[in-house]
C-alpha cells in the first residue's frame, strides 16, 4: 500500500493511500447510469479467483504524486448507452468526487471500455 499523497496541515501530515483514492474513484464511477461495473485486469481477475477475495479497487489504478493524482479505470458499459456520453459523465464524477473528498488535484481520469454488458432477458412467467 503506497501512501504518497501528503498534505501538511496545522498539526501534522496527512497521507492518503492510493487504495483509498481507488475506492473513492470506483464508487464515483459506479454511480453513473450506464456503467455496468468495473472490470478487473487479467492478473487482478486471476488473483480474485485464486484467493477468493473481492478486490474493491478492481479495474482502478491510481498514481498519486505530492498534490495530484492520475486515475486509470477499466469499465463495462451497459448495452444501449452511448459510450462517449457515459465515459464523459464518469470522468466528471470521478474528478469532482476525488477532488472534493481528498483535496488532491486530479490531473487525468483515463477510461478504458473493455466490455459491453447485455442484460439477460427475464423469463416471462408461463400462463397456466
Amino acid at each position: 500500500m503506497s501512501e504518497k499523497a501528503k498534505n501538511t496541515y496545522g498539526q501534522g501530515v496527512v497521507k492518503i493511500s492510493e487504495d483509498v483514492v481507488g475506492v473513492i474513484a470506483g464508487i464515483a464511477a459506479s454511480e453513473i447510469k450506464g456503467v455496468a461495473g468495473l472490470s478487473a485486469t487479467l492478473t487482478g481477475g486471476i488473483t480474485q479467483v485464486v484467493t477468493g477475495k473481492r478486490n474493491v479497487t478492481k479495474g482502478v489504478k491510481v498514481t498519486v504524486g505530492e498534490k495530484d493524482a492520475i486515475i486509470d479505470m477499466i469499465i463495462s458499459v451497459e448495452y444501449g448507452f452511448r459510450i462517449p456520453d457515459v465515459v464523459e459523465k464518469v470522468q466528471e464524477n470521478v474528478l469532482t468526487t476525488v477532488e472534493a473528498i481528498t483535496g488532491l488535484k486530479v490531473s487525468a481520469v483515463n477510461i478504458f471500455v473493455n466490455n459491453i454488458y447485455v442484460k439477460g432477458k427475464e423469463q416471462e412467467p408461463k400462463e397456466k
